[in-house]
């Protein structure tokens, strides 16, 4: 049963239209399909990736905070987590309990502030015995340590309910994993076996230092996700013939036309704010002229910024980026995509939740 026959079904269910009994039996199969989901094992081998958040610090409906879900065989791995990212990896049926690491690409809160909470699910969820590793450049260890002292009393309390069964005290929490951030021109490998190999690059977001991109190549398939940047020779160099390129992306005519209105009513916060945040984020333009000149498979814009809400406004977003770069795809929460090893094959497996 889908998601949204399930939704239909909750509907009817509100107007009166179903006795209470068979309300009972619907919601059993709805439990029962949700409680066995895992997306996982209905792939094949290979390299996927899924947004579970496209947007950055401005609400908008189909873009969480900024998440990414990385599939690498049976093997999950998160980029950053921000606000509703590990609901939206279990609405999209991914085991929260089996996520390996977490790698977040720097320290804006609109990139972690969901890191609590994908911590307690990951142990919780898989009565994990181990805290859940988490990989950044230098300061990880403070995020981390601010993490652990915040949720220490849930901890407490959800081991005291539930036992180890449940929450085993060793699992529960954060472990920092820190790096330095690599020079220009350098990648530092973070994790490498005989098919997976997870490395770390230098991006350019000041006055946010250290800032970096990731990048997973499995078997003969690879993705580089660039947290937020501006455009970068280092990001063009290391996406170099990718199969998916992971983009951030801020539209500044879009921007500037917030700006305006903010001057017009007199905001002067958000005068500031829109004025300030368009010199360290890339255009949707410059995103394409990097997947074009790296020769990357497919492109993916995430972090949209402003969000996208009225028809019409992608065009406006792109602002003639689609002629520069045409294999592309804007985010929004639930974009997936697979790339089987062995294979050229770039598929496109869900374009929402």
């Amino acid at each position: 049963m889908t998601n949204k026959l399930i939704a239909l079904f909750c509907i009817i269910t509100l107007s009166g239209c179903l006795p209470s009994g068979l309300t009972s039996r619907v919601m059993e199969i709805g439990i029962e399909k949700r409680m066995s989901a895992n997306t996982v094992d209905e792939l094949d081998d290979g390299l996927h990736f899924a947004l579970c958040g496209a947007g950055g610090p401005m609400p908008a409906p189909k873009a969480s905070g900024p998440c990414s879900v990385v599939i690498a065989g049976k093997r999950i791995f998160v980029v950053d987590a921000g606000s509703d990212g590990v609901r939206n990896i279990m609405r999209m049926g991914y085991p929260v309990g089996k996520i390996e690491a977490v790698f977040l690409t720097h320290f804006h809160s609109d990139h972690l502030d969901g890191l609590g909470e994908m911590g307690t699910l990951r142990w919780a969820g898989g009565a994990n015995k181990n805290p859940l590793p988490v990989f950044g450049p230098e300061g990880i260890s403070n995020v981390v340590d601010g993490f652990n002292m915040a949720y220490s009393h849930d901890a407490a309390y959800r081991h005291a309910h539930h036992g180890d069964v449940v929450a085993p005290l060793s699992g529960a929490g954060l472990i920092a994993h820190a790096f330095e951030k690599p020079a220009q021109g350098e990648l530092t490998v973070l994790l490498k076996d005989e098919d997976l190999t997870i490395e770390a690059l230098a991006v350019n977001h000041a006055p946010v230092d250290p800032a970096v991109a990731y990048r997973f190549t499995y078997k003969d398939r690879s993705l580089l996700i660039t947290g937020d940047t501006v455009k970068s020779a280092n990001i063009q160099q290391f996406a170099k013939g990718v199969d998916l390129l992971i983009h951030e992306a801020l539209a500044p005519n879009l921007v500037m036309l917030m700006n305006k209105v903010a001057k017009k009513t007199d905001n002067t916060i958000a005068d500031h704010i829109t004025h300030d945040i368009l010199d360290y984020h890339a255009s949707p333009v410059e995103a394409a002229e990097t997947a074009r000149d790296a020769g990357v498979g497919h492109l993916i814009y995430y972090h949209i910024v402003p969000p996208l809400v009225m028809p019409g406004q992608k065009a406006l977003y792109l602002n003639g980026a689609d002629k520069i770069f045409k294999n592309y795809t804007i985010g929004e929460d639930g974009v997936a995509f697979s790339l089987p090893a062995g294979s050229k094959e770039i598929i496109q497996t869900s374009d929402s939740l």
